[in-house]
């Protein structure tokens, strides 16, 4: 039997690998293979289709409401598939006996390889091999390529394939599946398949084009329908390659146009060569590892994993002017139905500013572009400014169901969406660090000052003076611990809203002083009068925050009257085990906190807060965490480097580099995680590297697991390359921009200038800064 796709699986660092077939695996394993290019995004299903598959195909930004209670992402028409029968057998994978099964995902190339060894009834054996892939080069193009081979014999084999429409979104609750489109047009042409669709509440319509053709002996044949039949002799290899083509576009009355302007794109890619496709696909990748490798010397298993978690944000990365956002599983499932929360601000957005800023700001622009919702839901609840939805979709609004299904498997009653509403400043604060790392100026004048005025706004109007106390409060509302809701002066909402109204008050003041034309304008179109900025300065030093003289900051008014609860067992990952005593509706009336709160609060405003308040806060809130999210592993990681408990740092590593390709949390099926993605590479960089901005200077001071004898990556920094390259006791440091630049960095404990074009050595000398120079 020959490996025909060999010279595509020789990156051994690089392979995710499933040998075996295992159904019980199959919808998990369609998630951690799932390929995409940030336009779309394609779930591993095998390409026959077996029973209980969940196929899935999406656009970005590709959302449908009708037959839903809220807008979903839509599972679109499945172009990755080949039924092939043999004598009234399919080969399919839980119909006949398999002999041998590998499957590979390549993350360094992007591909997807298979091998799968089939014995029939009459035990004939059928060697199939086949490579996939969703082009990196050309975003609206997927392709693939199978070879079969009967071993035992001639025979005849007939051959199904196109664009299978049988699709549906997977049911949530009493809802059950449902399609999210309907077929408009659908056709033969010049050897190719087309398929026209559009989405049921008629915002999107989607174009594909797709076509095959076969090999036999180093003869090629295009197909001239989607349904054939060809005889093969013993050991003989039929090569079928099959090229599909998808587009979106807004629903209008310029079809024909539509379909002849994508004939064209089509067609040019459907006659190259394969191997040219495959080539320019590659290259493609390679230039985004060039930029977001991390290299751990130490152990091999986790660079696979870290790996594994960085190709998943490459592949939902998209820069498309703010039409689309990342949800909260990327593009790889539908679980909380494709929507986007603070997920994609928080934990997400800083891979991307340090990588790709142009993704990153394309986040921003999503937010910006729906700020009139934000301002219709502000009003709506009698207030001003803008309210962001916890939950979003396509149009801004909100978006979260009213029912859900809880931690212990109880349906529930969702309240999110009317408490949960530090969302607001989280978009803010994800804006302004985009703003220092990146000094974009014409975005902020653009977009970006005009949401952080209206989110102060917001927040001056949202609080409430309280007479006796003489301080403002923020009533009713859920912090990010969700186990706890409706309560008064949750810690982190107050803080960021304090934190969200100063840096407003900061930026209005200077475009008042560096731009006072556009400070003018920008007023009059927001009707903003200084008296109403200055309100800001006023509320926020005066927002309720509650520390007792241990330093701990009460996560919210009257957390600690609430019950005690030890946390005595854990499971194999350090995760707490609730005892079975405990039911979930009674979490709310004990200490026990879901995942990162007050802690959440020291690590985004680290400078804010002294170690010693850090140390009493992670000690306290450490043991009460249940870490019942998988946002929660990957922070509670950051703030343990920051209080020297690295064996514990490491371990919630671990937790959130697994949760996935481990299925820790066994919800995988539904999607990736994206915050526990993006939370993985935060936990390297900014907890291990010890990278940091401090008074909106980069800095560095590692302090990794002594099993990592060295660190290797690249950040991007005010537009600037910084190559990098740690050990515990030496940073090593080049900067890639024009030779005369200079730039200021924090080297372990001391400030230095750094030049354009040298490489630098810093060793660690007890409190003295040593300094090399190569050239």
């Amino acid at each position: 039997m020959k490996n025909f796709y060999s010279q595509y699986i020789d990156d051994d660092l690089w392979l995710i690998q499933e040998l075996e077939w295992a159904k019980p695996l199959q919808n998990i394993r369609e998630s951690q293979f799932a390929l995409g290019n940030g336009y779309f995004g394609t779930r591993a299903s095998l390409e026959e289709i077996p029973y209980d598959a969940i196929a899935g195909t999406y656009i970005a930004g590709v959302y449908d409401k009708m037959l839903s209670q809220v807008a979903e992402l839509v599972n679109l028409p499945n172009a990755f598939n080949f039924r092939f029968t043999v004598k009234g057998e399919k080969l399919d994978i839980a119909a006949m006996d398999v002999l041998e099964h590998k499957r590979i995902l390549n993350l360094k190339k992007g591909l997807l390889v298979r091998h799968t060894l089939y014995q029939n009834s009459r035990k004939a054996r059928f060697d199939y091999n086949s490579l996939r892939f969703v082009s990196m080069d050309n975003k609206n193009v997927g392709a693939m390529q199978i070879s079969i081979t009967p071993l035992d014999g001639p025979c005849e084999i007939d051959i199904n394939t196109g664009i299978d429409t049988s699709v549906s979104n997977t049911g949530v609750l009493t809802e059950g599946r449902k399609r999210h489109f309907r077929v408009k047009e659908l056709g033969q042409a010049q050897n190719t398949g087309y398929l026209a669709v559009e989405t049921l509440e008629k915002k999107h319509a989607i174009i594909y084009w797709a076509g095959f053709y076969y090999e036999i002996n180093g003869k090629k044949a295009f197909a001239r329908n989607n349904i054939l039949s060809l005889k093969l002799k013993k050991n003989q290899t039929i090569t079928l390659t099959k090229i599909f083509y998808i587009k979106r576009f807004p629903c209008d009355n310029n079809s024909s146009r539509h379909k002849q302007e994508t004939f064209q794109a089509f067609s040019g890619v459907f006659h190259a060569k394969f191997e040219d496709l495959v080539k320019d696909h590659i290259r493609a990748w390679k230039r985004l590892w060039k930029k977001a490798d991390i290299l751990i010397e130490g152990t091999a298993n986790l660079q696979q994993n870290l790996r594994f978690n960085i190709y998943h944000m490459l592949i939902c990365a998209n820069a498309d002017n703010g039409f689309s956002s990342i949800g909260a599983r990327t593009l790889t499932g539908e679980g909380y139905r494709g929507h986007i929360f603070w997920d994609t601000e928080i934990y997400l957005m800083p891979f991307y500013l340090f990588n790709f800023p142009e993704v990153a700001r394309n986040i921003l622009l999503y937010r910006s572009k729906r700020l009139p919702m934000a301002r219709q839901a502000a009003r709506k609840e009698g207030f001003k400014g803008a309210k962001f939805p916890w939950e979003s979709a396509g149009s801004g609004e909100e978006e979260t169901p009213e029912w859900a299904k809880d931690i212990d498997g109880s349906i529930i009653k969702i309240l999110t969406h009317k408490f949960e509403q530090h969302i607001t400043s989280d978009i803010s604060y994800a804006l302004y660090k985009y703003y220092a790392a990146t000094q974009d100026e014409k975005f902020m004048r653009d977009f970006g000052y005009e949401v952080m005025f209206e989110t102060a706004r917001f927040w001056a109007s949202r609080s409430v003076l309280n007479k006796k106390t003489k301080k403002y409060e923020i009533n009713g509302v859920i912090g990010p611990d969700e186990f706890h809701l409706n309560v008064n002066n949750n810690a982190y909402t107050n803080i960021m809203a304090k934190w969200n109204l100063i840096t407003a008050y900061r930026l209005f003041r200077k475009i008042k002083k560096d731009a006072p034309s556009f400070s003018s304008t920008l007023q009059r179109k927001l009707g903003l009068k200084d008296r109403e900025a200055r309100d800001w300065k006023k509320i926020a030093p005066r927002l309720s925050e509650n520390i007792n003289r241990g330093r701990i900051v009460e996560q919210f008014d009257g957390y600690f009257r609430l019950k005690k609860v030890s946390i005595t067992e854990t499971d194999e990952n350090g995760i707490p085990i609730i005892s079975p005593k405990l039911k979930t509706q009674q979490l709310d009336k004990t200490q026990v906190v879901k995942q990162a709160d007050t802690l959440m609060l020291m690590y985004l405003l680290s400078d804010v807060y002294s170690l010693k308040t850090k140390l009493a806060n992670y000690n306290f809130y450490i043991e009460r965490t249940l870490h019942k999210s998988s946002l929660s592993p990957s922070i509670h990681s950051i703030v343990a480097c920051a209080c020297s408990d690295l064996q514990r740092a490491y371990s919630l590593f671990n937790v959130s580099l697994r949760m996935d390709i481990s299925n820790l949390y066994g919800n995988t099926k539904e999607g990736i995680h994206g915050a526990s993605l993006g939370g993985t590479w935060q936990a390297v960089i900014f907890g291990f590297a010890g990278v940091s901005i401090d008074k909106e200077r980069l800095c560095v001071n590692p302090g990794m697991p002594h099993s990592w004898k060295k660190m290797v990556f690249s950040l991007l920094w005010k537009g600037d390359m910084l190559e990098l390259e740690l050990t515990n006791n030496t940073i090593e440091v080049k900067l890639l921009a024009h030779k005369k630049k200079r730039l200021q960095l924090g080297i372990f404990d001391k400030v230095t200038s750094i030049k354009a074009g040298k490489k630098y050595t810093f060793k660690r000398i007890g409190p003295v800064l040593a300094k090399e120079y190569h050239y």
